[in-house]
């Protein structure tokens, strides 16, 4: 994992914010004011140092050309921050408990688009054409709720959109997993999906005293930044995913075991056996020994085999 330098640079206001006042209150007078009751099966948990949200923002780089998206906006600490420093932003909760904060805070501004829904069950492509379309520039910053920060990820690494960048708090071992190498207890498909398309950085720590309510685990904030140009294409990246699937599958099987009873995939295991010898890879290796790049010949070598009928 890449630590970045400190970001030193100063954030101006869009131009359509120029002598606007967006009221800041704090956190206790929103909850109270709107009667929040934090749900833990949501993974809902308050930052209260609001200097977080800033470094994060800071690390984002943000102009007017840039359309955001935040993926589980809560009352909008984050937002607030988003808002003064993007050209557009949209702001995703499934919480509707939190939707009447947020339109009074922010749904009088023309540039920020308010989605109330799971982010999951609706296209990226979708959710961009409708409300943030034809942006020079699309980045993601979010603070992820902790129970489902990975299927978030894959949701936008499987996406047809051209996310750029993405800044993200998540729990600290996900931020592990993210930037592992080949041969570590981290390393699996999340680093090799998400190492596949960005540069992996650390920004900065977050203890879980940070939090209320308080979490079990510290958090990181992560910045990716896309890959240019793209290592490969985007149909020869997802078969050479599929094999890494496989592959950790069973992540205590050998490669030949777990690539040949693979349900993935259509090979034998002596079909297998073949592509591994031929791309001199030991069938014994187990996945977590294997680079990007040992994937991307042993995908190419299966490619010119027979599929098993």
């Amino acid at each position: 994992m890449e630590r970045s330098k400190k970001e030193t640079k100063t954030l101006s206001p869009i131009p359509s914010l120029e002598g606007l006042r967006l009221e800041k209150p704090s956190l206790k007078e929103l909850c109270q004011k709107y009667n929040i009751r934090f749900k833990k099966r949501l993974g809902q948990n308050l930052l209260l140092d609001d200097n977080i949200h800033r470094i994060m923002v800071e690390a984002a780089h943000l102009n007017k050309d840039d359309a955001v998206i935040e993926v589980g906006a809560g009352l909008g600490a984050l937002t607030w921050h988003l808002v003064q420093h993007a050209g557009k932003v949209l702001a995703v909760e499934i919480d509707p408990s939190f939707m009447p904060c947020l339109e009074d805070r922010f749904g009088n501004l023309p540039h920020v688009k308010l989605f109330r829904g799971d982010i999951l069950n609706h296209e990226l492509e979708d959710l961009v054409h409708e409300f943030i379309p034809d942006a020079q520039h699309y980045k993601m910053i979010s603070n992820l709720p902790y129970y489902i920060t990975t299927p978030i990820l894959f949701h936008f690494l499987e996406s047809s959109v051209n996310v750029e960048l993405i800044v993200i708090m998540v729990q600290y071992e996900v931020g592990l997993r993210m930037s592992a190498g080949f041969g570590t207890k981290d390393y699996g498909v999340l680093s090799l999906a998400v190492q596949s398309l960005y540069h992996v950085d650390l920004i900065h720590s977050v203890p879980r005293t940070c939090f209320v309510p308080r979490p079990e685990v510290d958090s990181c904030i992560i910045r990716l930044r896309k890959i240019i140009p793209p290592l490969m294409t985007e149909e020869k990246r997802k078969k050479v995913l599929q094999i890494i699937r496989s592959a950790f599958s069973q992540r205590r099987k050998s490669l030949k075991n777990a690539l040949g009873k693979s349900p993935l995939l259509s090979y034998s295991t002596s079909q297998v056996l073949t592509a591994l010898h031929t791309a001199g890879i030991d069938p014994s290796r187990r996945a977590e020994t294997l680079t990007w790049n040992d994937f991307v010949l042993l995908t190419e070598t299966l490619e010119n085999l027979e599929p098993n009928t």
